[in-house]
């Protein structure tokens, strides 16, 4: 990933526009938002486009692996899990929405 995609909206030139028309209510939330966090609507935007942005990337990653390799991986996912007691704690733990 470059460097300037990690970069933050202020630190880069901005010479592209984009121009975005959306629902008085969702302007509202985003302006509240960016209120919050202390931030311009357009910087909030941007700041979370960018964080969505990245994520999406990242979760595009592609790996390839010769037969041989690719039978052991579906062997060790058809695996059930083993229980030890950190799975244990995790599983008899609350979610944190339930906290």
């Amino acid at each position: 990933m470059s460097a300037a995609v990690m970069e933050t909206p202020r630190e880069t030139k901005r010479d592209a526009v984009i121009n975005v028309r959306l629902p008085t209510k969702l302007r509202d939330l985003i302006d509240s938002a960016a209120a919050v966090v202390g931030k311009t609507r357009t910087d909030f935007i941007l700041e979370s486009a960018r964080k969505h942005a990245v994520d999406v990337l990242l979760d595009q990653t592609l790996f390839s692996l010769e037969t041989a390799q690719y039978e052991e991986f579906l062997r060790v996912l058809d695996e059930p899990v083993q229980p030890n007691a950190r799975l244990k704690q995790l599983l008899a733990s609350k979610s944190p929405w339930q906290k």
